[in-house]
């Protein structure tokens, strides 16, 4: 209606409208060009006047100037969070807290600093550890406790006190690991290692090494734990207060009211109670129970959210609590007595239980019966919640619980010897407190992968110990009837109680426990992987002066091998790991004879010669990226020689015996691709560039390389450290990588004016104690923009550290002459450059005073200068402070509770900031081949089955390639079993082959493997892996699989080394011959699909569906691919061939092949007389014919399951059924023959030439009898039926085969190349099946010559011809889908004249083929019936008679 509405104008008293003035000081809008007026007005209702907005802008914008903009204004949150630059890590940067302390407090809140809640604290962290809260620290037995009277190997004391340091003083683990030993010794000591004590290289003046101080994190994760623990009991105490009286407003029964008033105190004395996570969370659950959430009002303006109403809370609104409490003792009163302690025992009460019942029968509840069932559950329910049952139960079960497993049936195909289930496939009644490792979290794996099945259950033994507990104090020991009638219903009620809710709820509970240990296992694995990379030491010089610290790190020249785009790439980095030179070589590698190539090589080791002769490197580290590293090697090698031999005298002293060391990879690649490599190497546009960088800084800094990842991206995290990490979530792995960095940083400590010039030792600073990642970039800032430090005072006066944080931090912060500092003359305290902590430095002084008092030489001053000179003195004579007894001097002193403290300071005096790395040692052999091959000890084991590709074939062996570029050597005698007609082993592998084998041997210094796959092998476990089985490992032997089990993981077989191919086309999928069966399984007949071929990538396979059930198979040879290249290979060829027919892609195959096939094969399916069915059903259907008309000769077509892709014409004659093999090929049918475009011309030549003679040299009946498959694959025929079978041409040239032919992958190894495998009967001449080899003796491969011209009739010329005996295939200028397109009588019922499994029809001088179906003496040829008798009186014509009236039964 709005549109209807319009401003009336205003107008004078004559009626014209009168113009109003336009304010002074406003202008007029100009209209924008094309704009209405109309426009512009609905804009204007829309977003206001744009001129008054305008105006308050420039009114605002005067005010505004010197306001500061807003990072969040400017920046995304994301890039302010990576850069630590939000108003919470200002806040952070800015308190004198240290900084990892505060973010722990954000979570947990503060921590209670009176001394009565540590002392709780303490005394929780002691009950924690005796009940194996952290594994590794183990309890002590009663025998071993002497003054530990908490049985523990550490003191509870020394815990105290550690809090009181941590909360209190707010000082970092590091600091207290430091320099408060004495405080806490006990917490210092390695538990792994115990001979090896806290202070025995004190005594021994040994240099100490790097300590993992793990009780310490250990206790600070507990200390969290607690504080979570008490926020939690503090908001749920809050939460039952409110709801407890929101209910009691409710409420108006003064019974129920104060039943709920004693289930609220009991729920308050549980939670106080409690003193871990699960046993809050049973508090909750009981409060939740008897308090549900969501009942009470809700206030307003909230939303009230749809509450599921447990039957709990159904039944309790019923009234039904009254009977639930008169079943006996109350569910607190049972867990009082399983807790041992005794009360009164409970009256039975006089009524019945059904007399009781039936007061509170209802509508709802109308019997007795229903009120007790439902008053049960009550019951049950309560006994279920109540806290302290709970913990009772949990306790027995946690202690004697057992797991057993047992692979299903998937699982006990899948899981072999080597799979990494295989430890867990059988376990039996391994108890919970056995599971120490990982096991656990395979065993959930392996669940999720439904491949085994778990249990988890309490013996039976036990199982009744519990019930009996609970009888004793629930069931009545009175004997009247009324109290056995209760009694009955309390034993349902505990049964319904432990077997529906507690034991379902206690396998849960155990279930998080194993994980939650195995998982801290796995974490304990990760640490000790990434300690073992980070607490090495910088690659020392050989003979070199180790006291130089110029010259301490050594200049490196780093290698990463490039494949030529990228080139392989040299990168100079000098001592303090700057790039200083980079060279490209792509030729460097070559090993081409080619003139060309050789002198592109030669230029390049020139090149590298003057760079290392220019740079005269200590060092030359080789990124191990795979085999050909081995090679780059060898070549540098070959340029040094060239170099000290060629030029003595440029080369320096530090380059005799220069080493080349191979380096891991990994690091180097994340650091590569990670954004701090391009923020730190601008200048360097090629990732191979920094990949060799950090390659280059790893050898001279671990540590500081390590923290260059530890960046706010955490791109630590993707470094691959040991199998487990899988199953660690990122925030598990970047506590314990904290952890460890804290621990060696601080003990290996940070030259900061070295830092200064050079950013990327910064990296660490973040992990000095007292700082982090937004306390160590603002330090950061703030030296380098003061270039250098002098004194350790600086940190607090001029870089504004917090008091508190200055103490955690400056005694690991190293200050010395170094970076721009070093050709500076400023005074340089020579404490700053020791690890003494300032608070120590007037103990220090004291000490040096003393032993240079009594050197004799000492001024009996104690100025400044006396106390610096007689520093520098015991520095420049450590001899006389090694021979200071420390405690001694400390008890002459009355200093014994510095006696640690003292030990420091005598070693740091001696050497400060002394390197407690472990030093650097070169990759060992072993090393050296799993950073080179990319495999592990899992992946490549002796006995452990690998995929490999054929690469070249000899006459005595083949050399394989595996996935991981490694050289695999099979021999001749590892190939077979039955070697007697393997002259040489090319004639049965060729390139490009795939194999399946078995690793029978490993070379690791030529990197290199030998295989074997006989059968025997194959099939043997003697090369198996040996694991350590688990003690309660126990196979089942009667779950052994069967038979059809065995299929199965054959099939499960194929399909784990099946290879999918890269086409794309809507014919092709990537499947299994049973995968595609199962595909056309409900299609029609005449469909079909392109898939993979097992002989390996260069195959295709076409999949025809002939029938319901039958189904055939043709192979396809691709062409013009690159061997070498796997992305060639897996491509489809550039020229597709099945037998002599050239296609170019897979729509020609379709247009010119396919689909006249189909053509035919539909026309002879519809044909009228097609009869569907096996052979002798057909013949049956003819018998009955035949009997109805007797006087004509009746036939029919039907569809040969034996050999698929064939048709059989059935005919009777007289008694017997005849049969004749029809082919079937795109141009038509092929019988006798002959080509056919239609069946009516096929039949109306066999009604005529029915009596024409075949070939006199067709073999016997009794020979081609016993070449023939009797038992079709359809039917569970053998699958040498099917090989036997094709569609036209041999074998070798791309037959039909039947579906139980190409599976994928069969078991046997010469399956596996794709081609038959005839070892096993030993006879080259025989087929695997057992039938004689259709193309003859020799290791011909049965493509003959094919000549029609000759037809040679005697066995003579037969072999001269070198023709195969049976005939070889079919070469009528045709590609044949039939083996059999010369059809053959059956002379006798089940003896047939078949025309050759492996392509029928004549080969060489032999045109009859398989022709002929006479035996002895009949000459008659196709004719031939079981009596001459039968063939005069058989009704056929002579030709010259018409068709009409020949006898035959219909047309």
């Amino acid at each position: 209606m709005a549109d209807f509405i319009v401003d009336e104008e205003e107008v004078d008293e004559n009626g014209a409208p009168v113009r109003t003035k336009k304010p002074k000081g406003v202008r007029r809008t100009r209209p924008a060009p094309g704009v209405s007026s109309s426009a512009l007005q609905e804009a204007q209702e829309l977003f206001g006047d744009v001129d008054e907005l305008l105006l308050a802008r420039s009114r605002t914008r005067g005010s505004d100037d010197y306001k500061e903009t807003r990072l969040e204004d400017e920046f995304e949150p994301i890039v302010l969070s990576e850069k630590y630059m939000t108003e919470n890590d200002d806040r952070i940067r800015e308190s004198d807290i240290p900084e990892r302390m505060q973010i722990s407090e954000e979570s947990t809140g503060a921590p209670p600093l009176d001394e009565s809640s540590i002392g709780e604290e303490g005394q929780w962290i002691v009950t924690q550890l005796k009940s194996g809260a952290v594994p590794w620290i183990p309890k002590l037995d009663s025998g071993s406790k002497k003054d530990d009277k908490e049985g523990l190997p550490i003191d509870k004391d020394d815990i105290v006190r550690f809090l009181e340091l941590h909360h209190v003083q707010k000082l970092d683990i590091p600091f207290i690991a430091m320099y408060r030993k004495e405080e806490c010794l006990s917490l210092l000591k390695d538990l792994e290692r115990p001979e090896a004590g806290n202070d025995n290289y004190d005594k021994n003046n040994k240099t100490p090494t790097l300590k993992w101080h793990k009780i310490l994190w250990a206790l600070q994760d507990l200390d969290r734990k607690w504080l979570l623990l008490q926020k939690r009991k503090s908001a749920l105490q809050l939460y039952y207060n409110k709801r407890f009286e929101e209910e009691s407003r409710r409420v108006y029964d003064e019974t129920r009211l104060n039943l709920n008033r004693q289930l609220f105190e009991s729920v308050m004395r549980s939670l106080k109670e409690a003193e871990s996570e699960r046993e809050v969370d049973d508090v909750d659950s009981k409060f939740n129970l008897h308090f549900p959430p969501g009942e009470a009002g809700v206030d307003e303006g909230q939303y009230k959210r749809p509450k599921r109403k447990s039957m709990y809370s159904t039944f309790s609104k019923a009234g039904l609590w009254e009977v639930a409490s008169r079943f006996g003792s109350s569910s607190e009163q049972i867990g009082l007595c399983l807790s041992v302690v005794k009360l009164h025992e409970f009256i039975d009460p006089k009524e019945t239980p059904e007399e009781v019942a039936s007061n509170f029968t209802c509508a709802m509840y109308d019997t007795p019966e229903e009120v007790l069932k439902c008053a049960r559950h009550m019951a049950a329910v309560e006994i279920s919640c109540e806290p302290s049952i709970k913990k009772y139960v949990r306790n027995h079960f946690i202690d004697h619980a057992v797991v057993s497993t047992s692979p299903t049936a998937d699982g006990n195909i899948t899981i072999d010897s080597f799979h990494q289930f295989s430890g867990v496939k059988w376990l039996r009644e391994k108890p919970l407190c056995k599971f120490e490792d990982a096991q656990w979290l395979l065993i959930q794996k392996a669940e999720e992968d439904k491949l085994i099945q778990v249990t988890i259950k309490l013996p039976e033994e036990n199982l009744n110990k519990v019930i009996d507990q609970f009888n004793e104090y629930y069931i009545s020991d009175s004997v009247s009837r009324s109290a056995q009638l209760w009694n009955e219903q309390r034993k349902l009620i505990l049964h319904d109680a432990i077997f529906r809710f507690l034991l379902p709820s206690m396998e849960k509970e155990a279930r998080g426990v194993l994980a939650s240990k195995a998982k801290h296992w796995v974490l304990t694995e990760y640490g000790k992987a990434l300690w073992s990379k980070v607490s090495v030491g910088p690659y020392q010089q050989k003979e070199s002066d180790l006291s130089s610290d110029d010259e301490a790190a050594p200049r490196v020249m780093a290698c990463s091998w490039g494949p030529g785009k990228p080139q392989t790439t040299f990168v100079m980095l000098d001592s303090s790991g700057e790039v200083q030179d980079v060279l490209y070589t792509g030729s460097l590698t070559l090993r081409s004879q080619n003139v060309h190539d050789q002198q592109r090589k030669k230029n390049d080791q020139e090149r590298v010669l003057k760079f290392m002769t220019d740079h005269q490197p200590h060092v030359v580290v080789l990124g191990a990226a795979n085999l050909s590293c081995t090679r780059l090697k060898e070549d540098i090698y070959e340029v040094i020689f060239k170099m000290v031999e060629e030029n003595p005298r440029d080369v320096g002293h530090e380059m005799d015996g220069l080493s080349i060391v191979y380096g891991d990879e990994s690091l180097p690649r994340l650091y590569e691709n990670s954004q701090i490599s391009s923020e730190q190497l601008p200048s360097q546009q090629l990732g191979i560039v920094r990949r060799a960088v950090a390659l280059g800084r790893f050898l001279q800094n671990p540590l500081a390389m390590v923290a260059t990842l530890c960046g706010p991206r955490k791109e630590i995290l993707s470094w691959k450290l040991t199998p487990w990490e899988s199953f660690l979530n990122p925030d598990d792995k970047i506590g314990i990588v904290e952890q460890i960095m804290v621990d060696v940083t601080n003990q290996a400590g940070l030259d900061i004016n070295l830092a200064i010039s050079h950013e990327w030792l910064f990296a660490p600073l973040q992990f000095i104690s007292g700082l982090g990642p937004r306390k160590a970039a603002s330090l950061q800032r703030s030296l380098v923009r003061a270039g250098s430090i002098y004194t350790r005072k600086d940190f607090l006066t001029e870089h504004q550290l917090g008091k508190k944080v200055f103490v955690n931090a400056v005694g690991f912060l190293r200050v010395r002459r170094s970076g721009l500092a070093a050709s500076s003359s400023q005074f340089i305290d020579l404490l700053d450059d020791t690890r003494i902590h300032p608070e120590s430095y007037i103990l220090a002084q004291e000490l040096a005073k003393d032993v240079y008092d009594e050197d004799g030489t000492g001024d009996a001053n104690d100025d400044d200068d006396a106390l610096e000179m007689a520093i520098e003195h015991v520095r420049d004579r450590p001899s006389y402070l090694k021979n200071l007894d420390v405690e001694e001097y400390a008890s002459g002193n009355n200093r014994q509770d510095k006696i640690e403290t003292l030990y420091d300071i005598k070693r740091e005096l001696i050497q400060g900031f002394q390197d407690w790395r472990k030093q650097y040692e070169e990759p060992s052999q072993d090393e050296e081949f799993y950073m080179i091959s990319g495999e592990t000890e899992e992946t490549l084991a002796e006995g452990k089955m690998v995929q490999v590709t054929v690469r070249r074939v000899q006459a005595q062996r083949a050399i394989c390639g595996l996935e991981s570029g490694m050289t695999g050597i099979l021999m001749k005698e590892d190939y077979a079993d039955d070697l007697r007609d393997i002259i040489e082993l090319s004639d049965r592998l060729h390139e490009g082959d795939m194999l399946t084998c078995k690793i029978k041997s490993i070379q690791k210094n030529r990197y290199q493997v030998f295989l074997v796959c006989k059968e025997s092998e194959m099939r043997s476990d003697r090369l198996h892996h040996n694991h350590n089985f688990d003690p309660y490992y126990h196979e089942d032997r009667s779950s052994l699989p069967n038979e059809q089990d065995k299929i199965r993981k054959e099939r499960e077989r194929s399909k784990k080394h099946f290879k999918p191919r890269m086409i794309v086309h809507p014919r092709f999928q990537n499947i299994t011959t049973d995968e595609a069966i199962e595909f056309l399984s409900d299609k029609d007949p005449g469909e079909s699909i392109f898939r993979p071929n097992s002989k390996g990538p260069s195959y295709l396979t076409l999949t025809l569906k002939i029938h319901d059930g039958v189904y055939a198979h043709k192979e396809i040879i691709e062409g013009g691919k690159e061997l070498k290249d796997i992305t060639s290979l897996l491509r489809i060829g550039k020229t597709l061939k099945i037998g002599e027919d050239t296609f170019e892609d897979l729509d020609e195959v379709m247009d010119r092949y396919v689909d006249p096939l189909v053509t035919h094969l539909r026309t002879m399916l519809n044909y009228r007389k097609f009869r569907p069915g096996l052979k002798t059903e057909v013949d049956e259907l003819l018998k009955t014919e035949k009997e109805e008309n007797p006087m004509r000769i009746v036939y029919s077509f039907g569809i040969c399951h034996e050999h698929p892709g064939t048709f059989v014409l059935t005919y009777i004659r007289s008694t017997n059924p005849h049969h004749e093999y029809i082919g079937l090929y795109p141009k038509g049918f092929r019988f006798r023959k002959k080509m056919f475009e239609d069946i009516d011309r096929l039949v109306a030549y066999f009604q005529r030439h029915i009596d024409d003679p075949q070939n006199d040299s067709a073999p016997s009946i009794r020979s081609v009898a016993a070449m023939v498959p009797m038992r079709s694959p359809a039917t569970g025929g053998s699958s040498g039926a099917s090989v036997g079978s094709g569609w036209g041409g041999s074998n070798s040239e791309g037959a039909w085969r039947g579906p139980s032919y190409d599976r994928d992958r069969s078991s046997t190894p010469g399956s596996r190349t794709g081609r038959p495998d005839y070892r096993n009967n030993g006879n080259r001449d025989e087929h695997p099946s057992g039938l004689p080899r259709p193309y003859g003796g020799g290791r011909g491969r049965g493509r003959g010559s094919y000549s029609n011209s000759s037809r040679g009739h005697n066995s003579n010329h037969e072999r001269r011809a070198g023709a195969t005996r049976w005939g070889s295939a079919v070469k009528d200028g045709d590609d044949s889908l039939s083996n059999f397109p010369g059809a053959k009588v059956q002379n006798s019922p089940g003896r047939e004249a078949f025309p050759g499994g492996w392509g029928g029809g004549a080969s060489g001088g032999d045109k009859s083929g398989w022709g002929g179906g006479a035996s002895g003496g009949d000459k008659s040829g196709w004719g031939a019936g079981p009596s001459d008798a039968e063939q005069g009186n058989s009704g056929w014509g002579t030709g010259s008679k018409k068709a009409g009236d020949n006898g035959w039964s219909g047309n």
